[in-house]
């Protein structure tokens, strides 16, 4: 069964959107095929992407506990596996940012753990408003992050602003900062303008469609009303 459906309009925008009930949890299979759709998305075709979740209130949750507590059981085995075991994402994760187009995601709920690092290596968050949790819960149980999420996080907003999200509990309104925070990928410098400016600023006959783009994610995030960017 595919966990990511894509939708992709006429004038190249891709919506990609991640279902995997109940919990909408990220998996093994879920990384596999975000890799392949990843290698797609670098089409010249493909000119602005959106992420988003398939269930209300949440985007992606965080990494299956279930799979990894499957990968603890074997200590050994995590020995010999060693970095190896967060390699594969962090390649997808450098090679999600190091897409030559724009890259949103539409939080439209819960988003945390490996959802959290992933939303970080987009270029532009918009986030529902709402009671809802972003941040890096495995931090409260003694489980250093996997995805780089401390680091990005810390990059985007300052030191001083990311105890709530390396909290795991930190709410929509108390992560302001992190809604706000200028984006910082491949495709910010390609267009030539500084990190929140990249959807719409750049002259010429994709503007228009930067700001559809972005008006679209905010409508999936269900964030239209006073939607930051």
């Amino acid at each position: 069964m595919s966990l990511w459906k894509t939708e992709t309009s006429k004038d190249g925008v891709v919506v990609a959107t991640y279902t995997n009930p109940p919990m909408n949890y990220f998996c093994a299979a879920g990384t596999r095929e975000l890799v392949e759709l990843i290698e797609k998305w670098k089409s010249p075709d493909v000119r602005v992407v959106i992420l988003t979740g398939g269930m209300t209130g949440k985007f992606i949750t965080h990494y299956s506990v279930e799979e990894l507590v499957e990968y603890a059981s074997d200590r050994e085995a995590m020995r010999r596996a060693g970095i190896g075991l967060t390699a594969g994402y962090h390649g997808m994760l450098d090679d999600l940012r190091g897409l030559q187009k724009p890259v949103i995601v539409a939080m439209n709920g819960d988003t945390m753990g490996g959802g959290f690092e992933l939303s970080l290596s987009c270029d532009i968050r918009i986030g529902a408003r709402g009671d809802h949790r972003f941040g890096l819960p495995e931090v409260k149980l003694g489980i250093l992050p996997g995805g780089s999420g401390t680091q990005k996080i810390t990059r985007l907003v300052g030191l001083a602003n990311t105890a709530p999200a390396r909290g795991g509990d930190g709410e929509a309104r108390g992560l302001r900062r992190f809604r706000h925070a200028p984006a910082s990928g491949p495709a910010h410098r390609r267009l030539g303008v500084p990190g929140n400016d990249a959807l719409g600023r750049r002259p010429g006959r994709d503007e228009g469609l930067y700001r559809r783009a972005a008006r679209e994610a905010a409508r999936l995030a269900r964030a239209t009303e006073g939607a930051e960017i």
